[in-house]
């Protein structure tokens, strides 16, 4: 094998920078989609991510319209701006889909997620945590002599960082509802 003949600044790109130039960078996206309130719609949109292997982040759904049957999916998902429109245009072509917005491209939607996280703890951590979950706004809505459940609702951001902080703590459990969504505006 002859060595490589490379001269050390002869290239401004890193050995270590291996992606595709020409691909797309992946992003984020929120997608509202309304269905017919019925048995098994919910399972044909996400049977559509399933099949294709794309990637759900956050789902919530409820019916958002009792004399007109209409349910509302909020869906998170990530991919490049053609795998999105493919979804998208998927989407729009099973039977119960009535509409689908995605949210994102319509500028950055208002979304929040609610959170239950139980943590456990005596002493100087039940203090701290107390003190923590007053900085981020979140409400007890149990309490024991070992343990605590918090309430916060936000962005998902600033649950995941609530989170974060109250591991050390103690954190036991999280229950998380998913992202609600809407655009702003009109």
């Amino acid at each position: 094998m002859s060595a490589l003949k490379i001269k050390k600044g002869a290239s401004s790109h890193s050995v270590y920078d291996l992606r595709d130039s020409h691909s797309q960078v992946e992003s984020s996206h929120t997608l509202a989609v309304i269905v017919d309130n019925e048995a098994g719609a919910l399972a044909r949109v996400i049977g559509l991510f399933s099949g294709r292997g794309y990637n759900i982040d956050s789902l919530t759904v409820a019916e958002v319209d009792h004399k007109g049957h209409l349910s509302r999916i909020t869906v998170v998902t990530r991919g490049t701006e053609s795998v999105i429109d493919q979804i998208k245009a998927q989407l729009g072509r099973i039977v119960p889909v009535h509409e689908v917005k995605d949210l994102t491209v319509e500028g950055t939607p208002v979304e929040r997620e609610l959170a239950l996280l139980k943590v456990a703890g005596t002493g100087d951590k039940r203090v701290e945590a107390l003190r923590l979950a007053d900085i981020f706004r979140a409400n007890v809505v149990d309490s024991t002599l070992e343990s605590f459940v918090f309430e916060i609702t936000g962005p998902s951001a600033k649950i995941d960082a609530f989170a974060d902080l109250m591991r050390p703590l103690g954190l036991m459990e999280v229950a998380r509802t998913g992202v609600a969504a809407l655009s702003r505006g009109v």
